[in-house]
């Protein structure tokens, strides 16, 4: 199994918010989950994710809501990219908190590797999807991995 991040809207109250059914995988490790966000946050990351990273040590954090439950948030999602080496290497962070007590409790957080041309093409999809034109956003690692 490839690692991968995919991403479908569902239209709702757009252009100003978006529902998102996010998907994502690595060997032996799935998940997929829904969010609710701005429509500019995907612009933003977009935006971010486009030339990444612009210099040593830089990180893109996508995050929503809050774990906390004085915050009284529906979820907490956080995508975070980074560096892992100047040569190039990179990870995507996901974590996800539904915020539910058990039995419906659901918290899962792992990393995705993969080669900076991969991040590239990440960021031109990002492009692509935040102009709320196409349902689905399909990203997955290279071999090069």
């Amino acid at each position: 199994m490839q690692s991968f991040l995919n991403i479908t809207r569902l239209p709702y109250e757009e252009p100003h918010h978006v529902n998102l059914v996010v998907s994502a995988g690595k060997p032996n490790t799935q998940v997929e989950f829904e969010i609710y966000a701005n429509a500019t946050d995907l612009n933003h990351a977009a935006v971010s994710l486009t030339g990444f990273p612009g210099t040593d040590n830089h990180s893109f954090t996508w995050e929503l809501g809050s774990e906390n439950p004085r915050d009284r948030f529906a979820f907490y999602f956080r995508l975070r990219v980074f560096q892992l080496s100047p040569k190039g290497c990179c990870a995507i962070e996901l974590r996800f908190n539904n915020n539910q007590k058990p039995p419906d409790q659901k918290i899962v957080e792992f990393c995705i590797k993969a080669p900076l041309a991969d991040f590239d093409r990440l960021g031109a999809m990002f492009t692509t999807f935040s102009r709320l034109e196409d349902l689905t956003m399909e990203w997955t690692v290279s071999s090069a991995e």
